[in-house]
């Protein structure tokens, strides 16, 4: 029996669709690994990921984020350093999708289509970098990553972004970064354009009104004295002999993309349970203090995605008018052959589920100034009821030095 060549090129690319359609997808790949991490098998988690991060292919991006943020939760800061270096260069080189690649994505599947990063997640590389600089006490590197912070907020503005996209928390962090250098009118623009994005940041009153005067903007003082008119000023801000504790606290999981329940091609956002809820810090001889919300990460997401809905229900439009004309052309070769093509690209088509998906739901904060010393705590986790969730850091002790701000990074995985 002769097979003609186009009858047998037709049938391997049949063969080939119906393979990837096979294929797991992202979430399928990262959930063992986010499972390991919920269970502190940080080594195991390790392990999944890191094949993934090292492959040099269109989801590289992604499995990045979600390895140096791994890293992080397990401790080992400078190879997530390291890590996310990796992907803030690589987010900076992929914004162009080669022309194979987007024919693919219209034939087959949107996740043929490089993975670029949402605006909100290309600014978190460098808050992520800046909070693990932070944590091992190297203000300068953080300062460089405050830096390209400003530049990433700037080229975004200038583009029209959202102000969610925009990422208020890392523009409040890079503001945190500058006063604890002493840069004060730095750190009073940086306030100023957090307040900017997100007007209901707890204590941003404060900031503005501490930071105004200390950067030497006596009529920004006066309008912002005007403006939170309940804020009571205290000399200590002022003076050079107090230190100041910042915890750091990324709450839970953010949400996880899979396919909407109503059409299989577009994903949809689903909530990830978390148990920890907020943070008590207790100091010793000090007091007790409550975190409070600073970003929320999951509404972050969510408008984002809905702001792309528009163009994701276009290029899925466009995909389906692709996939009849390439299945109309086998056709005219062979009806059933053509049915047959139409039917296994149709099968090959899913939501494109990628998300930097190690984010947290939350980050959250608590600012205590201490006078110098030496200072013993424990920073418990809270469940919804405001009951001890089991997590936390116990039995921890810091040291504070005059004028300097001290920070403490930790997250809750339960």
């Amino acid at each position: 029996m002769t097979i003609h060549f186009k009858r047998l090129t037709g049938f391997v690319g049949l063969f080939f669709i119906l393979l990837l359609s096979g294929c797991a997808t992202y979430q399928g790949k990262v959930d063992k690994a986010r499972s390991y991490l919920v269970s502190r098998d940080f080594e195991k988690a390790l392990k999944e990921l890191e094949p993934l991060a090292n492959k040099e292919d269109g989801d590289q991006l992604v499995y990045l984020l979600d390895y140096g943020v791994a890293l992080q939760i397990s401790g080992n800061i400078p190879e997530s350093n390291t890590v996310l270096l990796r992907a803030d260069r690589l987010s900076e080189q992929v914004d162009y999708q080669s022309v194979s690649r987007v024919a693919g994505s219209l034939a087959l599947n949107e996740e043929m289509v490089q993975y670029k990063g949402d605006t909100f997640e290309k600014i978190f590389i460098n808050a992520y970098l800046a909070m693990n600089f932070l944590e091992i006490g190297k203000l300068d590197d953080a300062l460089v990553e405050a830096r390209r912070i400003n530049e990433k907020y700037q080229k975004y503005r200038q583009e029209e972004k959202q102000k969610f996209e925009l990422n208020p928390f890392s523009k409040y962090l890079s503001a945190l970064i500058w006063e604890a250098d002493r840069e004060y009118d730095d750190a009073y623009i940086a306030y100023q354009e957090a307040y900017k994005l997100d007007p209901s940041i707890p204590g941003i009153g404060t900031d503005l009104i501490r930071s105004a005067k200390l950067a030497r903007r006596p009529d920004a003082y006066k309008e912002w004295k005007k403006k939170f008119p309940d804020v009571k000023e205290n000399p200590d801000w002022y003076g050079k002999s107090m230190g100041e504790l910042v915890i750091l606290y990324q709450q839970g999981w953010g949400p996880r993309k899979y396919a909407a329940q109503n059409e299989y091609r577009l994903p949809a956002l689903y909530p990830a349970p978390s148990e920890t809820k907020t943070a008590r810090l207790t100091i010793d001889g000090q007091g007790i203090y409550v975190s409070n919300p600073l970003y929320n990460v999951q509404e972050a997401a969510i408008k984002t995605l809905k702001e792309d809905y528009g163009i994701l229900v276009a290029k899925r439009m466009a995909g389906l008018a692709t996939k009849a004309v390439l299945a109309d052309q086998v056709r005219q070769q062979n009806q059933l052959l053509g049915d047959l093509t139409f039917l296994a690209m149709n099968l090959a088509d899913r939501a494109d589920l990628r998300q930097w998906s190690t984010l947290p739901q939350t980050i959250q904060m608590i600012r205590v100034p201490l006078k110098p010393g030496e200072y013993k705590f424990n920073l418990e986790g809270l469940d919804m009821a405001g009951n001890p969730s089991g997590e936390g850091l116990f039995n921890q002790n810091f040291k504070i030095n005059a004028g300097q701000k001290k920070f403490i990074i930790w997250r809750s995985v339960k």
